[in-house]
Parts: C-alpha cells; structure tokens; sequence
C-alpha cells in the first residue's frame, strides 16, 4: 500500500479518519501494518501490501 492513499481511505463503518501504523517498509511501499480509526477505534490490517478494509465479522479467520 502506498502512503499516499492515506489521502482516500476512511473507515468503511464510520467514515472516520484513519491512523497508520507501519511494521514493515519496502521502497515507500507499506507491507505490513495496521490502520486504526480515529473515531471507531476500530482497526484494518495491512498484509503483503494489501489492506484489508472488510467488516471485521467478514474478515478471513486463519
């Protein structure tokens, strides 16, 4: 994910802002990480560059 979709995303429940959280950083390609609303408090996590922006009750369960 790139950084500057931080400009676009909201909180798909609230339309809150989101906080990002960076675990791990490729050539200004965010890789791991979370993004956290603001208003919520709810949180969507970033895997293999991709965030996962569902519901949490329709989140994948591994």
């Amino acid at each position: 994910m790139r950084k500057d979709l931080m400009d676009i995303l909201a909180c798909p429940l609230c339309k809150g802002d989101l906080e990002l959280t960076v675990n791990e950083e490729r050539d200004d390609e965010i890789i791991d990480g979370n993004l956290k609303c603001t208003k919520c408090g709810e949180t969507y996590p970033i895997e293999d560059g991709i965030p996962n922006m569902l519901p949490p009750e329709l989140r994948e369960k591994v």
